[in-house]
């Protein structure tokens, strides 16, 4: 191989490399994003807004006994 192929090989592989890492980066912030309050709508709210209704539900099963 010359070296005008070697280069193009290596940016190639590094464009690659970038996207993927890129990519990564993206879905991770987002992921992490739905596990913070923010009012109501993320995940991180409606597992809170469950909890509170197990909460409510054992104290009335533990009245009934």
């Amino acid at each position: 191989m010359s070296a005008v192929d070697w280069a193009a090989l290596i940016v190639s592989v590094s464009a690659i490399g970038a996207a993927f890492a890129g990519a990564v980066r993206w879905m991770v912030k987002h992921y992490l994003f739905e596990l913070k309050t923010n009012g109501g709508s993320s995940v991180k709210d409606q597992v809170n807004r469950l909890e509170a209704r197990v909460d409510q539900i054992y104290v009335l099963l533990c009245e009934k006994n």
